[in-house]
């Protein structure tokens, strides 16, 4: 009888648990990103497939944990070295199981960050970034978090190639940071993906703490409308949706040309976009991009980016300074932005609040909702969410465009 209570307690996950606690502080982390994708609403068609995927990784014998490959693709099988690239997908589903099918096909081939892009796309309006491309500048200069701490990383012993993934966490783009750490670090996918996911899932917590660290009252108080009106810009868009349409084509066309490696993202980005601007005639594949395709893609590289962050990958040193940097990177990002429009602010008669600044993120649109909140705070009537819109959009495309500049260099 005792024979086969051993064998029954053998059988549960309890005996792998007490025998390694540290899966118990994984449960902690899946259970806080839970809390906070469902009851505070942080990202939560992100972050919630990703807390889940954390839970199914750490159930000792469940076999949902994803195996990390080296840096020549080698991973362990069986007791036996296998190259993961030259196994076939029925061996890799079978001896590896379907976490690792999905994780090596989808998301370490870069497959799945382009198709997110191209959702994205499907989902973003460029018209306020349009109409006010003069507030695009500071999309630009909000990417400062990525060459900061890239610098400071390889001060600390990171390669360039893995500063460069670590850095891109400070252009708040999941779908970039996977991309780029694909093509440079492939080995720190898993820390660098939660880290940059969760962050984004946490904007509406890091940008009020660093708006309160360098803006006044008197600088979040400015009204834009009022701006507009003491200083009307002279500038007429006399027809919108030609310019929406012609906009897409122009930009990945440019970025083509000058900086190739990026157009895996911006040109699926832009293909969204303009089958939406298009219209009726290609609405069939709007709705196919911005729903069933781009809701699967979530779900996929949710779940899967969860499952990297087994104990062995995450609780490590490494893994540490990877979560602190991309914080770092994070708040250099939206300090850059800030500290632009504060300088800005300086030569002309047009102020400009310094919450456009600080969406100069790719964290569309959560970054702009999140300082419109905050301006409405100082000013009931200061509604600046269409011009944070037209920083926060440009980020987007001004992450991409770094990532791409980073993969051209030191790819």
């Amino acid at each position: 009888m005792e024979d086969i209570f051993a064998r029954l307690y053998e059988m549960t996950a309890f005996s792998n648990i007490i025998a390694e606690p540290q899966f118990l502080i994984m449960y902690a982390i899946a259970f806080i990103l839970l809390y906070l994708g469902i009851k505070k609403k942080y990202e939560p068609l992100l972050l919630i497939p990703i807390a889940f995927g954390v839970l199914l990784a750490n159930f000792p014998g469940g076999e949902m944990g994803v195996v990390q490959a080296d840096e020549n693709g080698m991973v362990m099988v069986n007791g036996v070295m296998k190259n993961i690239w030259e196994m076939p997908l029925h061996e890799i589903a079978h001896d590896l199981g379907l976490m690792n099918f999905i994780y090596y096909m989808l998301i370490k081939t870069g497959f799945l960050p382009p198709i997110i892009f191209m959702g994205v796309g499907a989902l973003t309006d460029f018209g306020p970034m349009l109409r006010n491309l003069r507030l695009s500048i500071f999309g630009a200069a909000a990417q400062l978090g990525i060459f900061t701490v890239l610098l400071v990383a390889i001060l600390m012993g990171f390669t360039p190639k893995e500063a460069a993934s670590l850095g891109i966490i400070g252009g708040a783009d999941g779908p970039t940071a996977i991309f780029t750490t694909i093509k440079l670090a492939p080995h720190l996918l898993g820390p660098i993906a939660i880290a940059a996911y969760s962050y984004m899932a946490l904007v509406p917590v890091i940008i009020p703490l660093v708006v309160k660290l360098w803006c006044t009252k008197k600088e979040l108080s400015i009204n834009m409308k009022e701006q507009e009106k003491k200083y009307p810009s002279k500038t007429e868009i006399k027809n919108l949706r030609v310019l929406k349409i012609l906009f897409p084509i122009v930009v990945t066309t440019v970025v083509a040309l000058f900086v190739p490696s990026a157009v895996p993202l911006i040109g699926m980005l832009m293909f969204g976009n303009l089958v939406k601007e298009i219209g009726s005639d290609t609405s069939r594949l709007f709705d196919a991009a911005s729903n069933s395709i781009m809701n699967a893609a979530t779900i996929f590289l949710g779940l899967s980016v969860g499952a990297t962050m087994t104990t062995e990958a995450f609780l490590n040193w490494t893994t540490i300074g990877i979560v602190i940097g991309g914080f770092l990177a994070f708040a250099l990002s939206i300090s850059g932005g800030i500290l632009f429009v504060k300088i800005f602010n300086l030569f002309t008669k047009k102020k400009i609040n310094p919450l456009i600044g600080a969406c100069g993120l790719s964290a569309v649109p959560m970054a702009s909702r999140v300082a419109n909140e905050i301006a409405l705070k100082y000013d009931p009537k200061n509604h600046v969410l269409q011009y944070c819109m037209a920083s926060n959009i440009s980020g987007v495309i001004g992450s991409a465009v770094a990532a791409g500049v980073l993969i051209s260099f030191l790819g």
